[in-house]
């Protein structure tokens, strides 16, 4: 077991307080450090500053250098006015927004009144708005940089800080490191100057809303659609871009449509979630709906329920969702959205742990596929040409011009395009993807999340993968591939495990694991997939998947032994 932390320095303690500009922070961390029995809760707080993570700052709601609360807002704000001055964008406009998790409001204010301290032009989005709005917002005013408060789909006790760059791309590497050193020199919260911000009116909101509902390449078709937002504040803005894109039968889930931060009927508000969309698929079904439609709490991600043939619902997979939309977007890619239409062709990229078959597809429909480490802030910068780009965690961009990120309600109009356009000649979601399954090869995937509560339990667990490789998956020979690479400006840390078994009678399997660990959450990530060759026998769809689940449910449990989760 590791050990706890010691107490914090009495010091560290005093300076904190006397920078911390927020009471109730600082009436939190006097009760603690008076009271003889919170001593692991108060080194919790002073164990290590946030780190910036995938983008920003994402961590717990509690006061405290490790914690999310208004000191460390103003702090990381004063780093990210730093780096801009630094690199000749004083002064720049810059753009602000918020979810609606608790406190992400008052954050966002001390977000801006400290670049307008610092004499940037701010733009304080009006409200609580998508993620995907701040993103767009940074893109098409030229800002230089953004500033979303949100965790995203992390539970209700998290809140988090998502930068933006210039053309509204994510924050990468080496801009981050250079941002948490300009945060580690930032004078104490209560220094910093501030001035106050008026919040802008909807202009910008419009201007997206109007953007994403010109996306649709075909013609309205009557379409019934089922649509959550889990609690978060993609509700409403979806429901109108997709009237305004001429999908006006939309039926909501009245229980999870309206922003709430306790998630009451999702613990863990990520439609990945065993649960998540039960309610979604329930109001599907009641509907008599064509799709269905769930949108994480900041409406970046988008996922798909769909009926069967047996007019069972279920949640389509991010693998699966990807690869239809990769299909639609290549149906007619306009490259000449694209500046560089005239010397490459349409190009489409996932991540190494999504299902390795997009290049296939890609090379298929005559365009180029590209393979990046996880998150879209490699996607965005997979190359030139760039017309489409997914994640297997429910993340697409199907406008990459329009919003440099993934974006779940251009993807939920783009989704309803393609349903609508598939039910209007007799077919669905469900039989398009069959149609892929025999293109490419029937295929599964499946994804385990091992938690392991500290960094020194997740470094060993992939330490002993990378010492102790097993040379067999589920009866099935596999070679290990260490991922981690130093030699870029971010070190990718991962793991690839690739093997071929035989069955004459579905066909070579394929089998591929990869670990990494989680770049938002204390874990450790485990993606699998298994396919079998396009050649496999026609007609036994759900006998191949039956067979390609058990082989991912063995090869699981063989790696989640090995990494000390079960």
């Amino acid at each position: 077991m590791t050990a706890q932390a010691g107490p914090p320095d009495a010091r560290v303690v005093e300076d904190w307080l006397a920078g911390d500009p927020d009471g109730d922070d600082r009436a939190e961390i006097e009760a603690l450090r008076t009271d003889p029995q919170a001593g692991a809760a108060l080194a919790a707080r002073f164990a290590a500053p946030l780190a910036f993570g995938t983008a920003g700052l994402r961590g717990p709601l509690r006061a405290g250098p490790a914690g999310m609360n208004t000191a460390t807002v103003i702090r990381a704000t004063a780093g990210l006015a730093a780096f801009l001055a630094a690199r000749g964008a004083a002064g720049t406009p810059v753009v602000v927004g918020h979810d609606a998790r608790h406190r992400s409001a008052d954050f966002a204010r001390a977000v801006a009144e400290v670049l307008a301290g610092a004499g940037h032009a701010v733009t304080l989005l009006p409200r609580a708005l998508p993620t995907p709005v701040l993103a767009f917002a940074v893109r098409h005013t030229q800002a230089a940089a953004g500033v979303q408060v949100t965790a995203s789909h992390n539970p209700a006790g998290d809140n988090g800080y998502k930068v933006y760059l210039a053309g509204g791309l994510p924050l990468a590497a080496p801009d981050d490191r250079a941002i948490e050193q300009a945060i580690a020199d930032a004078p104490p919260a209560a220094l910093v100057p501030r001035s106050p911000v008026a919040p802008a009116d909807d202009t910008l909101v419009e201007r997206y809303l109007t953007a994403v509902a010109g996306l649709p390449r075909l013609p309205a078709r009557p379409l019934r659609i089922a649509l959550t937002a889990v609690h978060g504040v993609g509700g409403a803005p979806a429901v109108a871009a997709l009237r305004r894109a001429g999908y006006a039968d939309v039926h909501v889930v009245a229980a999870q449509h309206e922003p709430d931060p306790d998630f009451p009927t999702a613990g863990r508000p990520n439609p990945e979630e065993p649960g998540v969309c039960d309610l979604l698929l329930a109001r599907a079904a009641e509907v008599g709906a064509d799709v269905a439609i769930a949108l994480d709490p900041d409406a970046d991600r988008c996922a798909v329920g769909v009926a069967g043939p047996d007019g069972r619902w279920r949640m389509l997979t991010g693998d699966e969702t990807g690869l239809l939309m990769a299909a639609h977007v290549l149906a007619d890619p306009r490259p000449e959205d694209s500046a560089a239409a005239d010397t490459v062709s349409p190009l489409v990229a996932t991540t190494l742990v999504s299902a390795p078959l997009l290049p296939a597809l890609a090379s298929a429909r005559g365009a180029r596929g590209a393979v990046t480490p996880t998150g879209f802030k490699h996607l965005m910068r997979a190359g030139a040409g760039l017309v489409y780009a997914y994640e297997e965690a429910l993340g697409m961009a199907v406008a990459p011009d329009l919003v440099a990120d993934k974006d779940g309600i251009s993807a939920a109009v783009r989704v309803c395009e393609y349903a609508a356009d598939l039910r209007a000649r007799g077919r669905t979601l469900h039989g398009a993807l069959s149609e892929l399954a025999a293109e490419l090869g029937p295929w599964a995937g499946h994804a385990v999340s091992v938690r392991l509560p500290t960094p020194d339990l997740i470094a060993a667990g992939m330490s002993r993968i990378r010492t102790d490789a097993p040379r067999v998956l589920a009866g099935v020979p596999v070679t290990m591939t260490d991922l981690a690479r130093a030699d870029t400006e971010e070190v990718v840390d991962a793991v690839a495990f690739e093997g071929t078994g035989s069955g004459a009678a579905a066909g070579d399997l394929r089998l591929r694991a990869v670990l990494r660990p989680s770049g938002t959450e204390p874990k450790l990530k485990v993606y699998l997939h298994a396919r079998l060759s396009p050649g496999a026998p026609a007609g036994a769809g759900e006998q191949h998947r039956k067979r390609l689940r058990g082989v991912l449910d063995v090869a699981a449990r063989e790696l989640t032994a090995l990494i000390g989760g079960g």
